[in-house]
């Protein structure tokens, strides 16, 4: 026998592997071939304070190697959420994490407030991240002085765990990552997706109604374990590692640079049982190389001595 467990902020996670926010619609999808009492964490699509019909259609592009998605955040508000959604969830053993956003701060600060005071949530993600908003929207994840003062507003308001879930599409993700711990997060949680772009050739337009859309799967994979691994250098907080995980394999990379938790997005489209296939793979990870406890196992990277050219 193995230990999976970790804590997170305070939650104890029977085990370090939770769903990509998006990628699990609100558990209840997945129930059927998922038990969600095996899960480390249940990460919702995100919340926000009013229902939210997202963008026009297309807005998923198969590309090689991973997707293109705009869906733009359709959810059915944070009001729907507590009265509907959130009582299914309240008959697992598993923490519940819910990701949330608004259109402005007092928005951000209500639907917090709201999602702090239910029942059955275990913590809570801070969204600035998504890419497939309207032109603006992004200067919550990007602008360092905006991104404080969402951090800050939402603190004030929540007494439950507070995670931040940061954008790739930035120049120095330390930076991002150290002010969001120092506005008050309690965790940090990346990457989310990254700008991209495709193009029918025959109509010379973009594949997308939205233009661009979030580049998520395998082929993000690697851009993410560095900034993950850059990250865990600067934080004293936990780190929450995502991007392209399909595999076992895929997400020891990330406990190995240093996150204390992974998150499954893409995968669970291709396969909805992906989670518990990563949940298996670890356990005979570490049967097999006689590490008993996962934790150990945790920011055990041997970096490469760099060699100058004379």
């Amino acid at each position: 026998m193995v230990n999976l467990s970790v804590n997170i902020c305070g939650i104890t996670l029977k085990n370090p592997v939770m769903t990509a926010s998006g990628t699990f619609g609100y558990g209840e999808e997945y129930s059927e071939f998922v038990d969600l009492n095996k899960l480390g964490a249940i990460v919702v699509k995100g919340i926000s304070l009013k229902p939210k019909e997202g963008n026009p259609t297309p807005r998923i592009y198969e590309t090689p190697c991973g997707m293109l998605n705009a869906i733009g955040l359709q959810n059915v508000g944070v009001e729907e959420f507590i009265s509907k959604k959130l009582p299914f969830l309240r008959q697992y053993d598993t923490p519940v994490i819910v990701n949330f956003f608004g259109d402005s701060i007092e928005e951000f600060v209500e639907t917090a407030n709201a999602l702090n005071n239910a029942d059955g949530v275990s913590a809570l993600e801070l969204n600035v991240s998504c890419p497939n908003k309207a032109a603006g929207w992004s200067n919550f994840g990007t602008d360092e002085v905006l991104m404080s003062k969402v951090i800050i507003a939402v603190r004030r308001v929540v007494t439950k765990p507070l995670i931040v879930k940061l954008s790739p599409n930035v120049s120095d993700i330390k930076r991002m990552s150290v002010i969001s711990q120092e506005c008050g997060a309690d965790a940090i949680s990346l990457i989310n997706t990254i700008t991209g772009m495709s193009i029918d050739i025959k109509k010379r337009r973009p594949v997308l109604a939205n233009n661009t859309g979030g580049l998520s799967g395998p082929a993000i994979k690697p851009i993410a374990v560095r900034m993950v691994w850059e990250a865990c250098q600067v934080v004293r907080i936990p780190v929450i590692g995502m991007g392209g995980i399909m595999t076992a394999q895929d997400a020891i990379e990330f406990f190995i640079v240093g996150a204390r938790a992974v998150a499954i997005g893409t995968a669970n489209f291709v396969n909805p049982r992906a989670t518990l296939d990563v949940i298996s793979g670890l356990e005979s990870f570490l049967i097999n190389e006689g590490i008993q406890d996962i934790n150990s196992l945790i920011g055990t990277l041997k970096l490469h001595e760099r060699t100058t050219c004379n």
